[in-house]
């Protein structure tokens, strides 16, 4: 059975400025979306699901309608701000949804097999498709999932600090835990990230993670239980967010799940802010130059 690919699309883009998911940013107007089904396709995945909000689910159907639904499945399911999850009665009132766990558990009902989760305005780069691809088919079990980590280096931005979560692994490559650092940047030669306590040097060659995951469908079961406690616990605060790194982290923490840790040597490139997205376009541009990809996309 081939993977799916799981998108959380159904962020705002508040700090861009508009639907960065339908941002057209390759030579042919393609978007950061469009390289990371081609390159899923290309590394043997059958299906895609986005995960959008249904306010611009028009939109957001109509800039991609016609262009791949020949070469793999296509799917959706939507997360709003308060989307019911079975065993959850009450949800209490909120401004923003409940966070990239939550938006993964509203995809439950089309999902059935193995399938990776990727952000929708984060380019991956081919690597990490075909690493996952290999795990999903041969490796996953109820109790081993993955996560595919990128160089610190790699995902560093032109345009001032970032947060990343750096990864730690046990002697067997698994995933031990993840250390959240703020406002990462280069220092001359160095790499510093800054906390209460000032500045801190953090090794270049150090793994993070960029949310690209892979998991076997029993996830949505594991996770469900889990937000309903959650919910419990975090019924009065409203900026509580169920991530997919709570989740992994608590799996890990009670023995319950391994994560070994795919490493992608390929350059991460995202679109926070409006200023990154020359860079993003000139990226493109080069890849399509060495031949990595095709102009036009389909």
């Amino acid at each position: 059975m081939k993977p799916t690919l799981l998108i959380l699309a159904a962020g705002m883009g508040s700090r861009y400025g508009g639907l960065k998911q339908i941002d057209p940013l390759g030579p042919n107007g393609e978007t950061i979306i469009e390289y990371s089904i081609y390159d899923a396709i290309q590394a043997g995945f059958g299906k895609v699901v986005f995960v959008i909000r249904e306010s611009f689910a028009d939109d957001f159907k109509a800039r991609f309608t016609g262009k791949f639904e020949d070469k793999i499945e296509i799917a959706y399911a939507y997360q709003d701000v308060n989307t019911p999850v079975e065993g959850v009665t009450d949800l209490p009132h909120r401004e923003k949804p409940w966070g990239t766990m939550h938006a993964v558990l509203v995809a439950h009902e089309v999902i059935n097999e193995p399938f990776a989760v990727i952000n929708a305005d984060d380019f991956y780069g081919a690597d990490g498709f075909h690493q996952v691809a290999e795990f999903l088919k041969n490796e996953c079990t109820e109790d081993n999932y993955a996560m595919v980590g990128y160089v610190l280096r790699n995902t560093l931005s032109e345009h001032g600090q970032v947060s990343r979560g750096v990864c730690v692994a046990d002697a067997n490559n698994n995933l031990a835990k993840i250390d959240e650092r703020t406002k990462i940047h280069w220092e001359g030669e160095k790499v510093v990230y800054h906390d209460g306590d000032g500045a801190h040097e953090v090794d270049p060659d150090s793994v993070v993670s960029m949310n690209f995951w892979g998991f076997h469908p029993n996830i949505f079961e594991v996770s469900r239980h889990m937000f309903i406690d959650f919910v419990k616990e975090n019924r009065d605060n409203p900026k509580a967010e169920f991530f997919i790194p709570l989740v992994a982290d608590t799996l890990i923490k009670a023995g319950n799940a391994k994560f070994p840790i795919l490493t992608s040597n390929d350059r991460w490139y995202g679109v926070t802010y409006q200023e990154d997205r020359p860079m993003v376009v000139e990226a493109f541009q080069k890849l399509v130059d060495e031949g990595k990809y095709p102009s036009p996309l389909w």
